[in-house]
């Protein structure tokens, strides 16, 4: 009756086992710790380490440990003192080819390391660094979709010389058409060949009114919220953060978060930065005074400035733009010692500047600095968001000999410029302008704190439930402890398996699972006491409690956990973290309240004769 088989309690120890063994890296904490790493993902080898470690030796820094871990160096520290140190040392002696970046290092032993032993990952409100809501500018995303169905119009109709005029107006294209029956033939060519596109109501005969189709928009705000994803990811990766969040919130948004960082004014330039570069041909047969004067610009050419306000005509073909740069470097050019950054490009831009390079040997070739910012001013009370783009040259030389994929690119103000440019143009441009709507800062003594007032909450909480169920309960009270400790042992194993990340809203998710977890012991014990008094087999009555039970706990507990997904599916940032842990909490607290202390009860009753209970 109350006896379970071997093999049931052999699959319980194991799991409990398991748990224990995977919350244990827990208890080890981190150490401080600084992280080099290449900035062109170069290899890193012993010569590098052996390096570091005299750099830190010829300052007399004390380190811990010094290890090449996944083309990483990990340097540890005792204190906080000597890795700010160790993090200016090494800045001034390292070359600009490598990053190093403050870093909390797990002091999991290497025993459990190799089982796959990793401690949970701690939120910006534990560890302190900078929160900001990133908003994507999706009127830019549709605009740039609508310049891209312009071109294609005119080159599929130009073709035939179907149209008469071709306008852009807003998020429409007005084609108008000398005859009927050529509007007609254009409907069918765009129908077949520009399926993206849909054609808008329109009264007039000679007319046609264009746009692109909702499921296109919706795709195209899609791909642009995920490029930028991915954009922001690899800038933050350049400037050397660990373990940073960057996720999507809504439609429209993207959540950066990067734990220990407390320079702002350096990430916001870096995660808001819209830059990239074009490559052009100077017209050296047209004066660019003479196009300012007359206010027509020659066929094929645009006009430029330089950033002291210089005009200069350029052609009107981009030879590459930043988009088939693969590496970019900062440095100082050793004949003038002037900023410059060494440009590497892919296969298909590097064939481009070939082939230019050789055809025009000796002419003048100019670098467009480009850069996208939007600004949001209070006019009249009212919030209004304007978008300026500038397109600036930051050199213009002879083209001196034939190159293609690598090259040098110089002009540039100053060498923290230079380093800005290297670094965006590594990580590639944003599809899309963002702006930082919401910037917060938490301070590491602060992120410390919460941790302190987090591990307080969770023992006073936990401490109070174990008096209580021992003095109420007794013998099944104690059960119901031990239960309750494992819960929390397991929740802790599932959140460091998961890597999940945990905030003071998980912190509170698992002091109510604390709390919430007893409600099923509670239940259980009062339908034993109920089934003592109607029936004085003591054995039968524990049993009978356990089962009858057993549908109420269910049902309770699973209501909470529709609650607790829906808070998951439905909620952003710390409503996740709370719906994480209460969602592993109730099922943890299920399988200790139910299955662990049945498990220890049978082990404490089964085989005597009861004439009374614990209870």
């Amino acid at each position: 009756m109350n006896h379970y088989s071997w093999h049931k309690n052999a699959l319980i120890v194991f799991v409990l086992l398991l748990s224990i063994l995977y919350a244990l890296p827990n208890i080890f904490g981190s150490d401080l710790a600084i992280q080099v790493s290449s900035v062109d993902n170069a290899l890193i080898v012993d010569q590098d380490l052996v390096k570091i470690k005299n750099v830190l030796k010829i300052q007399q820094i004390k380190f811990k440990s010094i290890e090449l871990i996944n083309q990483r160096i990990l340097v540890r520290f005792k204190n906080k003192m000597q890795q700010l140190l160790a993090k200016d040392a090494l800045n001034k002696a390292l070359s600009r080819s490598y990053v190093v970046a403050l870093n909390l290092a797990p002091s999991v032993p290497v025993w459990l390391a190799s089982l796959g032993g990793k401690a949970m990952s701690l939120g910006l409100d534990l560890r302190g660094g900078v929160h900001f809501l990133l908003e994507v500018d999706m009127k830019a995303v549709i605009s740039a979709s609508m310049d891209t169905a312009y071109n294609e119009l005119r080159v599929l109709l130009r073709k035939d010389r179907l149209y008469k005029s071709i306008k852009q107006k807003g998020n429409s294209i007005v084609i108008h058409f000398k005859r009927s029956e050529l509007k007609d033939e254009a409907s069918q060519l765009i129908k077949s060949e520009l399926s993206d596109l849909v054609l808008l109501s329109n009264t007039d005969d000679l007319l046609l009114n264009i746009g692109i189709s909702e499921s296109v928009q919706k795709q195209a705000k899609k791909s642009a919220l995920k490029q930028n994803i991915t954009t922001l990811r690899n800038r933050v990766n350049e400037l050397g953060v660990a373990e940073p969040i960057i996720q999507q919130q809504g439609l429209e948004r993207i959540v950066v978060q990067l734990p220990g960082v407390q320079d702002t004014a350096r990430a916001k330039e870096i995660l808001g930065a819209v830059a990239t570069l074009e490559f052009r041909l100077v017209d050296e047969k047209n004066d660019p005074q003479i196009a300012i004067q007359s206010g027509r610009l020659p066929i094929g050419s645009k006009l430029y400035y330089f950033k002291d306000g210089r005009p200069l005509l350029l052609k009107s073909h981009v030879i590459t733009t930043g988009e088939n740069i693969t590496g970019a470097t900062s440095g100082v050019h050793q004949e003038n010692n002037t900023p410059m950054v060494n440009i590497t490009l892919d296969s298909a831009g590097g064939r481009a500047m070939f082939n230019t390079t050789k055809k025009y040997l000796h002419h003048r070739m100019a670098v467009v600095f480009i850069e996208n910012k939007v600004e949001t001013i209070v006019k009249n009370g009212k919030t209004i968001k304007k978008r300026t783009t500038t397109r600036d040259i930051i050199n213009a030389a002879t083209i001196k000999g034939i190159f293609s994929s690598r090259f040098q690119v110089t002009g540039i103000d100053n060498i923290k410029e230079a380093r800005n440019l290297a670094l965006l143009l590594r990580a590639g441009s944003l599809s899309a302008p963002i702006e930082i709507i919401e910037e917060r800062t938490i301070g590491p003594s602060l992120g410390s704190d919460n941790i302190t007032k987090g591990v307080i909450s969770i023992l006073v909480g936990f401490i109070l439930v174990l008096l209580f169920m021992a003095m109420r309960y007794q013998l099944f009270g104690m059960v119901a402890n031990v239960a309750l400790t494992l819960n929390l042992v397991m929740i802790l194993s599932i959140l460091s398996l998961l890597q999940a990340t945990l905030t003071l809203p998980g912190i509170a998710g698992i002091v109510l699972t604390v709390g919430m977890a007893v409600d099923a012991n509670v239940l259980i014990f009062e339908r034993i006491k109920e089934e003592m008094v109607i029936n004085r087999n003591l054995p039968k009555a524990i049993s009978v409690g356990y089962d009858k039970a057993l549908l109420t706990i269910l049902d309770a507990n699973i209501t909470t956990l529709i609650a607790a997904l829906i808070l998951f599916s439905f909620g952003t940032g710390v409503i996740k973290g709370f719906a994480i842990t209460l969602s592993i909490g109730i099922i943890t607290s299920m399988f200790t309240a139910i299955i662990v202390s049945r498990a220890i009860i049978n082990k404490i009753y089964s085989g005597k004769k009861l004439e009374e209970i614990s209870i």
